[in-house]
């Protein structure tokens, strides 16, 4: 037998011993997270408005690692000027909601006015990731029967918050942490921002926390599933606006 045969035959003898090992090395694919029923477990619904801000990357890279989700209100001009976060945002399975276009209460402008604050952001926010937003959070969290009315056009029910963490206004790593684990609470709406520096730098050790506490940080929908709620209706409902 020549030595070039010889040759032939070690190489495809050693492609065949390697050939199981290197199958075996193949990343398998990753495992698709199952639904969460919010009537049988604690979850808790973390929103982040006004953005998408300059610091959403690194909070994305947060909320993958510990496997959590978000909803986040998007302002349209935002959108417009970081398109690249809120198509990340619905490619990681976060959910994306309307915050108006350049954040004014609605509760002063007149109806042709808001649609367009409405419109303009839903507009955007589907070009950029091509998701339509089907929740309403108005700025401020200022709503009337008039903003109601509209909301219900577009087909959205207003979702507010049942606390907030207030880190607008401490903007302080440990504040933030303290104010978000005290006002927690099965199927709590929590109020945050992605623009606040310290929210976002806070993240890893409250998420960890919150997940030993047995939450499941799960998605504004996922929340209200059961609320029925319908276009143009508040949730949860301030005080007195069935009087309005």
């Amino acid at each position: 037998m020549s030595r070039h045969i010889t040759s032939l035959l070690a190489i495809a003898a050693v492609t065949v011993a390697l050939t199981p090992a290197i199958a075996q090395a193949a990343p398998t694919k990753p495992k698709k997270t199952e639904p969460v029923d919010c009537s049988q477990v604690k979850c808790l619904a973390l929103t982040f408005d006004d953005g998408p801000g300059k610091y959403a990357g690194k909070l994305l890279d947060t909320l993958k690692k510990y496997n959590a989700k978000a909803t986040f209100f998007l302002e349209g001009q935002y959108v417009h000027a970081r398109p690249a976060y809120v198509k990340r945002m619905a490619q990681e399975g976060h959910e994306l909601g309307n915050h108006s276009y350049t954040h004014p209460n609605f509760t002063n402008l007149e109806p042709e006015a808001i649609r367009s604050e409405i419109q303009k952001t839903q507009d955007a926010v589907k070009k950029a990731s091509g998701v339509t937003p089907t929740l309403l959070r108005p700025p401020y969290g200022m709503a009337d029967t008039q903003v109601s009315d509209v909301a219900a056009e577009f087909g959205m029910p207003m979702i507010l918050w049942t606390a907030g963490s207030r880190d607008w206004a401490t903007k302080n790593v440990k504040e933030i942490q303290k104010q978000t684990l005290s006002v927690a609470q099965p199927n709590g709406i929590i109020l945050m921002h992605d623009w606040v520096k310290q929210t976002v730098d806070g993240m890893p050790s409250l998420i960890k926390t919150l997940q030993a506490k047995g939450y499941h940080l799960v998605t504004v929908s996922e929340v209200i599933k059961d609320e029925n709620l319908q276009p143009g209706d508040i949730f949860p409902e301030p005080a007195g606006w069935d009087e309005k």
